[in-house]
């Protein structure tokens, strides 16, 4: 089972990518945890990509197709895998049909309006130490003290709405052709991503079921 998720920021790609990954049994693996990771441990492509990401825009793709390659390399990847945050552009998605082999089987597109996500986006707040997530209006969020470790609740730089604007439009303009590129490939999903987190996982759990059997 070899599978991608797309989708605008906010629409709930990484808690649906780990409910399909345990369903599925293969590795969620999640570029933007990656670099989360490199950040967190003050690694030189880390302060790179926080720069980047901090912009809102992307990393470049040399970068992130020797990421992804070493990654799909690894034995936990070797009977399938699920991709959250690559591909994003056609140059990426022409890097995975190289790096992928066996290749990709399907892309999953979960559809969210776009006022939706800026809304999600924005309220959200994540503690400094583990990366607990929050809205605007929870107890820990206000009070700015996270409740599972007592580290520091905020607002990532990347999260506030200007960013996510900015983020959206490079979503439609540079990630949003790769789903008729894989729509004629008869590769493609998709799946109403609004509503209640187990609603949308049978959707695409059936949507993914469906697909293989084409």
């Amino acid at each position: 089972m070899r599978l991608v998720i797309f989708g605008r920021q906010g629409a709930g790609k990484g808690t649906q990518s780990k409910l399909l990954a345990e369903h599925f049994g293969v590795p969620h693996i999640s570029t933007g945890d990656i670099f989360r990771a490199a950040i967190s441990a003050g690694t030189e492509i880390g302060l790179a990509a926080k720069a980047i990401m901090d912009r809102g825009d992307l990393v470049p793709d040399d970068v992130l197709r020797g990421i992804v390659a070493e990654r799909l390399a690894q034995s936990d990847a070797a009977d399938g895998w699920l991709l959250d945050g690559f591909p994003r552009t056609p140059t990426q998605a022409d890097d995975l049909d190289q790096i992928a082999d066996p290749p990709l089987d399907l892309a999953i597109n979960l559809e969210v309006p776009e006022d939706v996500v800026v809304e999600r986006i924005s309220s959200r707040r994540v503690c400094k130490a583990e990366g607990h997530i929050y809205t605007a209006n929870d107890p820990s969020a206000r009070s700015g003290i996270c409740e599972v470790d007592g580290s520091a609740v905020v607002q990532r730089d990347d999260d506030t709405e200007s960013a996510v604007r900015h983020r959206l439009e490079v979503y439609a303009e540079q990630t949003e052709p790769l789903l008729a590129r894989y729509g004629e490939s008869n590769r493609l999903v998709t799946v109403d991503g609004a509503g209640a987190v187990a609603d949308v996982a049978g959707r695409v759990v059936t949507g993914i079921n469906d697909g293989l059997a084409r």
